[in-house]
């Protein structure tokens, strides 16, 4: 049995102070702040400084169900099952606007890339693009005949992808409003949905326990990846478009590596259903939530060749026929309380404990550099 290589993700931090299911986690652009949305019907804002006291914002009368941070860091939207939406500037006094967003559970906010809009999601079966400053409603998506779990904005805001319990994932024209095409291929609800960095293509998770992938162009099915044993229920884009996490019902988180179509690293991390997964904006960490009531920050490291190639155009995903993944990886069992250090949503914050190596049981490391990526060592930015 291989040891940990210092190209393994690592259990950073664990947050506690929910009192309930994690629904959703979000870091905002600088770092300096990661958010969580829960079942206990509150926000909860963690800071990435060590020791500092994190802000509990309470407004929604149920479950929230999402958070997204704004481009600029300086507004925090969130969704719940109080069919309202919040728009929270994220400091101590955590002060929101709130309007009646749907007529059921709003399920998914995400800003657009220039902070101008917010596209949100509802169990009343449509999708909705509001202005975020005036906080108007613009228009309605309406071609889904059952409730729409996630909407998301393509990287330059032309389109807008949702994901719905019709099993089927729409692709939108934000200008025209119109469908401009439906993947039909889940075999149950799709839970989530996002685009490539590039905004060439889309990943989809669903019930079916299955993640596929999409080039929005063509609409062609790129890749197929049957990893999980429970539903798909979040999954992110590494920014540099090489790699994607997800998070499933299963209780675990997986790394795959879209240019080789395969499975590198499978995390246990979660006690029951891991809930949400989001990378941060440059890839270093990625953050998990689950119905555990934890918030965890993993450390990438295995991304470190691909901090050179940001700058650079993202390479989407190539077309891999069966990329069910039933290839080696590496297996992560994290005992549940252990991490670098622990941080507490309570009143007083907790003085970090170091980790151990709880990382002891590998399989063989196969997981080799991959030539098209660069081999230069880059300095890891510090939090």
């Amino acid at each position: 049995m291989a040891a940990p290589c210092p190209e393994d993700p690592s259990l950073e931090r664990h947050f506690k102070g929910h009192r309930d299911a994690v629904t959703s986690v979000d870091f905002s652009p600088n770092m300096k702040q990661l958010a969580s949305g829960s079942m206990d019907s509150c926000l909860m804002v963690w800071h990435m400084k060590p020791q500092s006291r994190a802000y509990r914002f309470a407004g929604h009368k149920d479950a929230v169900t999402c958070v997204n941070f704004s481009p600029s860091g300086h507004l925090l939207a969130s969704g719940s099952r109080d069919k309202t939406v919040r728009i929270w500037v994220p400091n101590v006094k955590g002060e929101s606007t709130v309007f009646r967003a749907h007529t059921a559970t709003v399920r998914s906010v995400h800003f657009c890339s220039d902070g101008q809009s917010l596209v949100t999601a509802s169990d009343d079966k449509t999708v909705k693009v509001w202005s975020t400053h005036r906080q108007k409603f613009l228009f309605s998506l309406s071609q889904h005949i059952n409730w729409v779990r996630c909407a998301r904005f393509s990287p330059d805001g032309r389109l807008i992808v949702s994901a719905s319990d019709d099993k089927t994932v729409k692709l939108w024209d934000k200008t025209s409003r119109e469908c401009v095409h439906s993947y039909c291929e889940h075999g149950s609800f799709v839970t989530y949905v996002d685009f490539h960095p590039s905004g060439t293509c889309i990943a989809a998770g669903g019930m079916d326990n299955t993640v596929k992938v999409w080039d929005v162009r063509t609409h062609r099915l790129l890749q197929h990846y049957q990893l999980h044993s429970a539903a798909v229920t979040a999954l992110s884009f590494h920014p540099s478009g090489n790699y994607l996490v997800t998070a499933s019902s299963d209780s675990t988180l997986k790394i795959l590596d879209l240019l080789e179509g395969r499975l590198l690293y499978t995390l246990h991390g979660h006690q029951g259903p891991a809930t949400t997964v989001a990378f941060s904006r440059t890839g270093e960490y990625f953050a998990s939530g689950g119905s555990d009531e934890q918030v965890m920050v993993w450390k990438s490291n295995f991304d470190a060749a691909d901090f050179g190639e940001l700058t650079k155009a993202q390479r989407p995903p190539t077309m891999l026929a069966g990329s069910s993944g039933n290839r080696p990886e590496m297996e992560f069992p994290i005992p549940p309380g252990r991490g670098r250090s622990q941080e507490s949503g309570q009143s007083q914050p907790q003085e970090p404990s170091s980790m151990p190596q709880t990382l002891t049981s590998t399989l063989e490391h196969i997981v080799g550099q991959l030539d098209v990526l660069t081999q230069k060592n880059i300095n890891e930015s510090s939090i």
